[in-house]
C-alpha cells in the first residue's frame, strides 16, 4: 500500500531506492544494582568500552578518504571530545561508585540528565548537539554488549539502498559512502543537525523529523526521497515513480551544469557584482567554503568552540589557533567572525552554575549573546584578543549579535578598544583596522538603525532570528512553527528598509541567514538590493545560478509589487511575477 510521510527537507535532490532499517539506539537497558565489591570491576568495564569506542572513532578518521567532507574529521573530533568530557565520565563512575548502578544504569542515567539541559535551549543549533551525546552514549553502550558500530551489517544492503533510522552519527554516515547509499530518512533531526549538515555536504538526498517513518517503513520497502520538500512516498503507483524517474535524472543533469559555474564571476546579467560568501561552524569547514567557490566567510559561528568546555571556557590560545586555521585556509579572502552568541540559557551554563546563573524564564528573550558577552567583560576580552590576534594573518570583521542599544554598541566598542590596548602592551600584532559589524536580528534594531549606521562598518542580517523576533514565534515549537513565515509583509519590509538605509548611508550590508541560500528568494533579496548573500556553501551554486539569470532593472517593479502586498494570496502572486522576469 502507498502512503506519504512529511519530513523537514535538509538536502536537495532526489532518491530513489529499497529501505535498508538500522535499528534505533539500543537505550532500554537492565538496571540493577551490583555490590561493593563489584564496583571497581564495573569501573573497568566501563574504561574498556570506553575505549573501545575510541579505537573506534581513530579508526573512522584514520579511514577518510583525501576527498571526505571537512565536517567529517570535525565531528569525529567532537565525539572523541565527548568521549572523553568530565560531565559524562566522571559522572557516570560516581553514580557507579555512589549508588552501586551496573555501568549500563549509570550511563544512561547521566544521559538523561544532559539531555534535560539542552531541552531548555532556546538556540536550534546548540540544542540539536544532544544528538551528539546520545550517539556517543549509543556507542558505548554497543561497545558494553560486545557489539561494533551502528552500520554492522550493511555490506549486505543493495546498491540502491536508502538508510531509513531513529538517527544516524555523521560518523556512521561516513562509513555508508563506501557503498552505494541513495538517501536517507530519519525520526529525529533539524535542518541544524550534524547529520543534516553531513548530508548538505555528501550532496545525499535527505529528510529528517519524519516521525515514526522507522517504524512504518518495512525493510525493503521500495521508497522516494523528496529531498526538497522533505516527503518520503513508500511503494509509490508505477506513474509516480515513472515521475520522480524523471525529475531524478533532470536534477541530476543541472547537478552537473552547476559545477561549471562554481569558479566564474558572480554577477547579474546588468553586470552587477553580487558577493556570495559561506557560513561555517568549524574551521576546518572553511575548505568546503573555497571549494564552493565562494568569495569569503560571511559567518563563522563560534559557539561550538565553547561547547565542550564543562569546566572552563577554552583559553585565548585556543581561540586564536581555531581562529587563525579558518583565516589561513581561506588565503586572504575575508572572515567575518561572529562573538560568541550563547547565554544563560546556553549549556555554557553548566561551567558557571556556581557563579549565579540561573536556567532563563525565556530564554530567548533572556541574557544572551552580546548581553551575555557584555555581562562577562573577561570571557569577551579574551575571544576579542584572540579575534584580534588571528587579523595579523588575513583580512577578519568582527560581528556582534543580538544589538539593539546604543549603550551596548559603545560598551562593545570599548571593550574592542581595550582588547587592541592589551595586545599593544604585549607587543601582539593585529590589524588595527578591524572591521566591526552588527547583526540586525532584533526589530528594534532595524526600525533604530541610525543608531548603528553611525557607529559600526557594516551590517548582517540574522533573518532567522528576525523572523522569530517579528512575528512571536519560537520556530523549534512544533505547536507554532507553521506560523515562521519568511515572506510575512512585517519580515520583508523590515528587511528591504534596513537595506535601503545602509545603502543610503553607504554602509554594507549582507544576509546570513537561510533566506540568503534559498535559491526561491534569490530574486527577490536582488531587488530589494542585496549584493552580499552568505549560506552554506552546498547552497551557493544554485543561487548564483539565480543571479546569473537575474537583471536588477526588471526586478524592481515586481519587487515593489511584493513590498506593496499585504494578503497572502496578493504576497504569492507577485512573488509568481519576480521569478518570471
Amino acid at each position: 500500500m502507498s502512503f506519504t510521510l512529511h519530513g523537514i527537507p535538509v538536502s536537495r535532490g532526489i532518491a530513489i531506492g529499497r529501505a535498508y532499517l538500522i535499528a534505533p539506539a539500543a537505550l532500554d537497558v537492565d538496571h540493577y544494582l551490583i555490590e561493593p565489591a563489584q564496583i571497581d570491576g564495573e569501573v573497568e568495564r566501563f574504561r574498556t568500552a570506553q575505549q573501545c569506542v575510541h579505537e573506534e572513532l581513530d579508526a573512522l578518521r584514520a579511514d577518510l578518504a583525501a576527498d571526505a567532507p571537512s565536517e567529517m574529521g570535525a565531528f569525529i573530533d567532537v565525539h572523541t571530545m565527548i568521549l572523553n568530557d568530565v560531565m559524562l565520565v566522571q559522572e557516570t563512575i560516581d553514580l557507579i561508585r555512589t549508588r552501586r548502578y551496573n555501568v549500563e544504569w549509570a550511563l544512561t542515567e547521566q544521559l538523561e540528565r544532559l539531555s534535560r539541559h539542552f531541552d531548555d535551549i532556546e538556540d536550534e543549533y546548540l540544542r540539536e548537539r544532544k544528538a551528539d551525546i546520545e550517539q556517543v552514549v549509543e556507542r558505548v553502550l554497543k561497545a558494553l554488549a560486545g557489539a561494533t558500530g551502528i552500520v554492522d551489517n550493511v555490506h549486505g544492503a543493495c546498491d540502491e539502498m536508502i538508510v531509513v533510522a531513529h538517527d544516524i552519527a555523521p560518523a556512521d554516515m561516513m562509513q555508508f559512502k563506501t557503498q552505494t547509499f541513495q538517501g536517507f530518512v530519519t525520526d529525529l533531526g533539524g535542518r541544524t543537525s550534524h547529520t543534516a549538515i553531513v548530508a548538505r555536504s555528501l550532496g545525499i538526498p535527505a529528510a529528517v523529523g519524519v516521525q515514526h517513518a522507522s517504524a512504518l517503513i518495512r525493510q525493503d520497502d521500495l521508497i522516494i526521497v523528496d529531498g526538497d520538500h522533505g516527503i518520503v512516498i513508500v511503494d509509490p503507483a508505477p506513474i509516480v515513480l515513472e515521475e520522480y524517474s524523471y525529475r531524478q535524472s533532470e536534477k541530476e543533469l543541472e547537478q552537473r551544469k552547476l559545477q561549471r559555474l562554481k569558479f566564474s564571476p558572480t554577477q547579474t546579467l546588468c553586470g552587477t557584482r553580487i558577493e556570495l560568501c559561506a557560513n561555517i561552524e568549524l574551521p576546518d569547514d572553511a575548505r568546503a567554503a573555497i571549494e564552493s567557490g565562494a568569495t569569503g566567510v560571511g559567518l563563522f559561528r563560534t559557539e561550538f568552540l565553547f561547547m565542550n568546555h564543562k569546566d572552563r571556557m577554552p583559553e585565548e590560545e585556543e581561540q586564536f589557533g581555531a581562529y587563525r586555521r579558518a583565516v589561513e585556509l581561506m588565503n586572504g579572502l575575508p572572515v567575518t567572525i561572529r562573538t560568541i552568541d550563547v547565554g544563560a540559557d546556553k549549556p555554557l551554563d553548566s561551567m558557571a552554575s556556581g557563579d549565579g546563573y540561573e536556567t532563563a524564564a525565556n530564554p530567548a528573550l533572556g541574557l544572551r549573546a552580546i548581553r551575555w558577552s557584555l555581562s562577562e567583560p573577561q570571557m569577551f576580552l579574551t575571544q576579542l584578543r584572540a579575534i584580534l590576534r588571528a587579523s595579523a594573518f588575513g583580512k577578519v570583521k568582527i560581528l556582534i549579535p543580538m544589538l539593539a542599544h546604543a549603550q551596548e554598541i559603545d560598551q562593545t566598542l570599548d571593550l574592542i578598544r581595550e582588547a587592541k590596548r592589551q595586545l599593544d602592551d604585549a607587543g601582539i600584532a593585529y590589524d588595527p583596522n578591524v572591521q566591526v559589524g552588527a547583526m540586525i536580528e532584533i526589530p528594534a534594531a532595524a526600525i533604530a538603525l541610525p543608531l548603528f549606521l553611525k557607529r559600526l562598518d557594516f551590517l548582517s542580517i540574522g533573518t532567522n532570528d528576525l523572523i522569530q523576533y517579528t512575528l512571536a514565534i519560537d520556530r523549534a515549537d512544533n505547536s507554532v512553527a507553521h506560523l515562521y513565515d519568511p515572506l510575512h509583509p512585517a519580515v520583508l519590509h523590515l528587511i528591504a528598509f534596513t537595506l535601503r538605509e545602509a545603502k543610503r548611508a553607504g554602509v554594507p550590508v549582507s544576509v546570513c541567514g537561510e533566506m540568503a541560500g534559498d535559491p526561491a528568494l534569490t530574486r527577490l533579496l536582488l531587488g530589494m538590493g542585496l549584493t552580499e548573500f552568505s549560506m552554506h556553501p552546498s547552497q551557493l551554486l544554485e543561487v548564483k545560478q539565480e543571479v546569473l539569470r537575474s537583471h536588477l532593472k526588471t526586478l524592481e517593479k515586481p519587487v515593489a509589487d511584493v513590498l506593496a502586498s499585504f494578503e497572502p494570496e496578493e504576497v504569492q502572486a507577485a512573488l509568481k511575477r519576480v521569478a518570471l522576469v
